[in-house]
């Protein structure tokens, strides 16, 4: 049976964006009067043969660094650029909600600004009409949107370019960083339309630093950095890379495109084959490792390995709120011990301890170990805490003759970033179950 012929809302091929960049403003003019055709600029890529599609109905996200050339494909997907070379092509009616300011007369009132961009969306008079109470009951600004925009605060303007852009309609809406300027209220409720429109059928490219937001609503995500296409797939897994390229881990990076599993940080370079049946590659090269981390002991015991495993099994420094996770690590006994202890503590960044446990408050009691022995030890629980950044920290330790004793420490070894699509009051999640009854 022959395979249904995918429908695209957008097709982006090859699409290059090249600025020329002068040293000094008169080299702009010594170049053009040039006889000899003398070149006194160099080439800036903003963008390199970025190709993706965005088929119709998708949520696709585009995620990066600064500079990696979010904003730029967007505008010229929405025509307000033209690409150096290459090719965009945009199927249904687009709604578009770059930087603040865009499409907006800074001298019209707002409802002057409303009709104008509705008849650059191809609405006429009598349509945007019909629309008009909806965007004012969204937009909440009340008799302000008699004045000129000029006078409006950021968050004003915000309310009011999100509420024409997203309740027009559109066939294809566009965000761009917008939302981050209004208030948590507002955003709230502009995500609930999105969500609404969504469902609609209606085609979504979002660009935005929120990864929670990118792995709730996002179908497919496309990373970009410094102007070069990385990757598309799935959210959680672009997010996995983005978060290597923060750490400036390119050459993990790009081990993980070549081998399209996990890479990362490690502590050392010996390999082994471990406990986790993986032969040759340990957990800890295939996760971040903090190189700054702080360890110490008295050798007898050495944690060797270590990973993060999500409650799909793969390992990540990535996990969702909600979502049950794995914390193992496989040690190594270089002498006879008679109860060791082994834990963990997860801390803020600014040294908090959150939480942690150790195999003796969990009542797994650990008999006596040989010098060879290795064990691999798992603490499994559900990830309560508030999206944000931890760090972790696991150790080996004992008691002898009543004095504490430490084996092998790693402070601080390696990064836990939450993703939450809901945050509480605090640091953790009390998951508390509602009901509102009138009575």
């Amino acid at each position: 049976m022959p395979k249904e012929k995918k429908e695209y809302a957008i097709s982006v091929e090859d699409v290059t964006k090249v600025y020329k960049m002068y040293d000094k403003p008169i080299d702009r003019l010594k170049e053009s009067l040039s006889f000899s055709h003398k070149e006194y600029h160099k080439d800036f890529f903003a963008l390199s043969k970025i190709s993706f599609t965005v088929e119709k109905g998708q949520t696709v996200g585009i995620i990066g660094t600064n500079g990696s050339g979010k904003s730029t494909i967007l505008k010229i997907i929405t025509g307000v650029l033209t690409p150096t070379a290459g090719k965009v092509t945009v199927d249904g009616k687009i709604s578009a909600l770059l930087e603040l300011g865009a499409g907006f007369n800074m001298d019209y009132t707002g409802i002057e600004n409303i009709y104008m961009n509705g008849t650059m969306m191809g609405y006429s008079r009598k349509e945007m009409d019909e629309k008009l109470s909806e965007i004012l009951d969204f937009a909440e600004i009340g008799d302000f949107v008699y004045q000129p925009v000029k006078t409006y605060s950021s968050g004003m303007f915000v309310r009011l370019a999100f509420a024409l852009a997203i309740n027009v309609e559109p066939e294809i809406l566009i965000v761009d960083e917008a939302l981050s300027v209004g208030d948590v209220f507002f955003q709230a409720k502009c995500y609930r339309r999105m969500e609404e429109i969504r469902k609609g059928g209606t085609t979504i490219l979002m660009v935005t630093h929120d990864m929670g937001s990118i792995i709730k609503y996002c179908d497919k995500v496309v990373l970009l950095n410094k102007g070069q296409f990385v990757a598309e797939g799935s959210a959680g897994h672009m997010v996995d890379l983005y978060k290597k390229i923060l750490a400036g881990r390119m050459e993990a990076l790009e081990e993980e495109l070549e081998l399209s599993d996990f890479s990362g940080g490690m502590l050392n370079e010996i390999s082994h084959s471990g406990l986790n049946g993986q032969t040759g590659k340990l957990m800890k090269e295939q996760i971040t490792i903090n190189a700054n981390r702080t360890e110490y002991g008295d050798g007898r015991a050495e944690i060797y390995d270590l990973g993060l495993l999500d409650e799909r099994g793969n390992l990540t420094n990535l996990l969702l709120k909600g979502e049950r996770f794995t914390i193992r690590e496989c040690i190594r006994f270089h002498a006879d011990i008679e109860a060791p202890i082994f834990t963990y503590t997860i801390k803020d960044k600014k040294g908090t301890d959150l939480t942690g446990t150790n195999t003796m408050y969990e009542g797994t009691d650990i008999k006596p170990v040989k010098s060879g022995d290795e064990y691999q030890v798992e603490f499994t629980q559900k990830m309560n805490l508030q999206g944000g950044e931890y760090l972790l920290s696991m150790s080996c330790t004992g008691f002898e003759q009543g004095e504490h004793v430490v084996y092998h420490r790693l402070y601080d070894v390696a990064n836990i970033t939450v993703i939450s699509n809901k945050n509480t009051v605090g640091v953790y999640d009390m998951e508390s179950f509602v009901t509102a009854v009138k009575r």
